[in-house]
Formats: structure tokens, C-alpha cells, sequence
């Protein structure tokens, strides 16, 4: 087994903070991981992706050119690589800030609130969190308790982002039916 996932979005958005938490979580359950950061020329406001490759086997490259999921952030995030995704991939994006995703035949497509479900639940800035726990939800990839325990060891320290982050997980991974 071996799964691909995209993250996107811009700078500040907390795309790469994303991969982290979901390949430290991967990691801890025993799989082989890589996570590829991508930034662009700026940091706040320019682009970042990142990539993060989960296997049951030993991963031989870091490069992942058509991912297995994307999750955008923001519509940048979808122009640049939708037309990326194979048959049978799957799209998260943040319905909050793009208000329209073209047709992909064969892409299972997910708009998520993220923006308001992290603000009813949190604040604003997890939507990040929000969309991370609906990917694990929809792909069963891993699981919420995984991401839970990765957030903890990344983020335990700073209670407050903690307990933030902790209530976005929950509110993406509720959202999802």
C-alpha cells in the first residue's frame, strides 16, 4: 500500500504544518514516510506545498507527481494541480475560499467549510486541522486518535494551540458523514 497525498495552499495557511502532523501521525502507526515541503518565493502570501507519501513498504522516492489526494487550501492550489490527479484520486478543498472546482472525470470531490467549521469550533487559522482530519476521514487512512497523538507531540507544549487544534481536528473529522 502505498498513498500520496498533496497539501496546497498559501503561505500562513499552515499547508506544511499539514504534511507534519499527518507524517509524524503515519510514522508513529508503523508505516515508512516521506514528507516533501515545497515554498514558494514568499513566504507569507506566496505559494507552499507539501508532499507526504504513506506505505506499508519502503518508500523510494519523495517526488510524487500525481498524488493520490489533494487537499487545496485556496484556488491557486486547484489550478495548479487538478489537472495532476489520476482516475480514482480524491479532492479536498476549502469550499470557504474557492467557489468553483472544474469538472475531473473520475476524481472524488469534497468541499469542505473549513474556514467557518474552524471558527465555530476553534479559530479561523485551524482550518488547516479542519481539512486534515476530513481527509482521514474520507480516505480511512489513518485515524483521528493517530492525528490527535501527532498534534500532541508537535504541539503539547503551547496549550493553547493545543487545545486549538485539537478542536478543529475533531470538527473536520465530524463534518464528514
Amino acid at each position: 500500500m502505498l498513498k500520496t497525498i498533496l497539501c496546497s495552499g498559501s503561505g500562513g495557511q499552515g499547508t506544511l504544518t499539514m504534511g507534519n502532523v499527518l507524517a509524524n501521525a503515519a510514522m508513529q502507526e508503523g508505516f515508512f514516510v516521506s514528507y516533501l515541503p515545497c515554498y514558494g518565493a514568499a513566504m507569507r502570501g506566496g505559494t507552499a506545498h507539501c508532499t507526504t507519501s504513506i506505505s506499508s513498504e519502503e518508500i523510494a522516492s519523495p517526488v510524487v507527481s500525481f498524488p493520490d489526494v489533494l487537499i487545496a487550501l485556496n484556488k491557486p492550489s486547484v489550478t495548479a494541480f487538478l489537472p495532476r490527479m489520476r482516475p480514482g484520486s480524491t479532492l479536498i478543498y476549502n469550499e470557504d475560499l474557492i467557489s468553483d472546482v472544474p469538472a475531473k472525470e473520475n476524481v472524488r470531490i469534497y468541499p469542505i467549510a473549513a474556514n467557518q467549521l474552524a471558527r465555530d469550533a476553534a479559530n479561523e487559522r485551524s482550518a488547516n486541522m479542519v481539512m486534515l482530519a476530513a481527509m482521514v476521514k474520507v480516505t480511512s487512512l489513518l485515524s483521528l486518535e493517530a492525528l490527535q497523538r501527532s498534534a500532541q507531540d508537535l504541539m503539547g507544549s503551547k496549550k493553547s494551540l493545543f487545545a486549538m487544534t485539537l478542536n478543529a481536528l475533531q470538527a473536520g473529522y465530524a463534518d464528514i458523514v
